[in-house]
């Protein structure tokens, strides 16, 4: 009786584990577990809606030489921004960039992020990581460091790669693809 319960309890501990796996899975995170490490991926766009009446940005405060400033040295914004699984602000939301950025550059545009990442998506609903570097947003990639997290991000450490789909010089708004990776224990 003794090996059929080690049989039994070995199959539904393979279907679990078989279940977790694929649920782990998603267009657009992959999560592998390495020893007593997860290692996370993520790709998702940022949508940076700086214009209009659905604007996500809000400047909260600046410098007096900040509109005088070709970097807009001093101004600082609140954001709550939409993650989607594609660039199209109409693809599926994944989740929600919030926080704030300001400029920190006098002769160049190095804006100084200081973001929470929170996802609304399968296994990763309810669980996010924080971002805090300086983002040199002229560059065509950027790296940043990623510093913490909650829920399956608890003790998160790794780097956020921004690259810029599109942005409109007019007015601001941009669309920012993260490749991100996330080290965790298990």
């Amino acid at each position: 009786m003794g090996s059929l319960n080690f049989i039994l309890i070995s199959i539904f501990l393979v279907s679990a584990c078989i279940t977790w796996a694929s649920q782990a899975q998603t267009e657009w995170a992959k999560r592998v577990e390495t020893g007593n490490e997860v290692i996370t991926t993520l790709h998702f766009y940022f949508h940076d809606q700086v214009s209009g009446k659905n604007s996500t940005v809000e400047r909260i405060a600046q410098a007096p030489q900040t509109n005088n400033s070709s970097t807009l040295f001093g101004m600082l914004v609140m954001i709550d921004d939409l993650l989607t699984i594609g660039p199209d602000p109409s693809s599926k939301e994944v989740g929600r960039a919030r926080g704030m950025y300001g400029s920190a550059g006098q002769t160049d545009m190095g804006l100084i992020m200081v973001l929470n990442y929170g996802f609304t998506d399968g296994i990763y609903n309810g669980s996010s990581f924080s971002l805090l570097g300086i983002n040199p947003a002229m560059q065509p990639v950027r790296e940043m460091a990623v510093v913490g997290g909650t829920g399956l991000f608890r003790l998160a450490r790794g780097y956020a790669l921004a690259h810029t789909n599109w942005f409109n010089v007019t007015t601001g708004d941009a669309i920012v693809g993260y490749n991100v990776t996330i080290a965790t224990y298990v």
